[in-house]
């Protein structure tokens, strides 16, 4: 079987493209398994600055593969078992996982975005979408609710009344909504040339300082303001004359050619 998941490293990128392009990369049970199993590498990957998420064919991916999944009556269970010590169970990896990848996450989709393609989606930190890009949180049509992580990453984005009334009907919406709506990030014809750029334009910053930069947002979007506040002194106190803060300093007062190391492990 062709890996579901393909990684491609461009200098200090990685690309990540769901390789199931002629099921619309629909998740069957090894899909859910490669995405995990990808993560978990590229967050043990102390080099790269900045993942590249896609999909390879027609669409990003149209959600779950139900007819693959409802073949075998073990695999829900084992979908919806939490390993001991985890915090998400394996079909909530593919879409909360992100989130503890150290570097910047951009998703760019085209097609179609639909269910736990939506839901993986949401999970990046950044969404580009082709203008023509259509999403649904679509698990009403089975008579199911989002369980792939959305009531964590959705909520850090929208209004409560949008999230409900999305998931509720199960409508499928058009990317200039979806933009209106706080779901993606930006529209554009080639949205995987810009995240490129985007991602070489990060590669430039400190990695601590980005890395950090994420852990800050996701830790705090939604705590109250003394975790806030103890977390952005925390976090300033790792950076705070290491060697990446330094060579940053030293690029803007001397022009330093120093370059910087690899991330911090913390």
């Amino acid at each position: 079987m062709e890996s579901r998941v393909k990684v491609e490293y461009r200098e200090k990128i990685a690309i990540v493209s769901l390789n199931r392009g002629e099921k619309y990369n629909a998740l069957d049970m090894a899909m859910f398994e490669a995405i995990t199993k990808t993560i978990n590498e590229l967050k043990l990957n102390r080099a790269i600055r900045a993942v590249i998420l896609r999909g390879e064919g027609k669409g990003f991916c149209a959600g779950l593969d139900m007819l693959s999944v409802m073949k075998k009556p073990l695999n829900v269970p084992k979908l919806l078992k939490k390993e001991q010590g985890n915090l998400s169970n394996l079909a909530q990896d593919v879409g909360y996982l992100w989130r503890s990848v150290p570097v910047p996450v951009i998703a760019v989709t085209h097609g179609s975005c639909f269910g736990g393609g939506m839901q993986i989606a949401l999970g990046a930190d950044f969404r580009y979408s082709t203008p023509d890009c259509r999403f649904s949180i679509m698990e009403a049509k089975w008579g199911l609710i989002p369980d792939m992580s959305l009531s964590v990453t959705l909520r850090e984005l929208t209004r409560i009344d949008v999230a409900k009334e999305l998931t509720m009907s199960g409508r499928v919406f058009e990317a200039s909504e979806a933009l209106e709506l706080g779901l993606i990030s930006k529209i554009s014809d080639d949205p995987f040339q810009e995240a490129l750029a985007f991602a070489h334009s990060l590669t430039k910053r400190s990695p601590d300082a980005v890395m950090y930069a994420k852990s800050l947002f996701n830790e705090t979007w939604l705590s109250d303001e003394a975790s806030a506040l103890d977390c952005e002194t925390r976090y300033q106190k790792r950076l705070l004359g290491r060697w990446n803060h330094l060579v940053a300093t030293s690029r803007n007062f001397f022009k330093s050619p120093l370059g910087y190391k690899k991330r911090d492990k913390s």
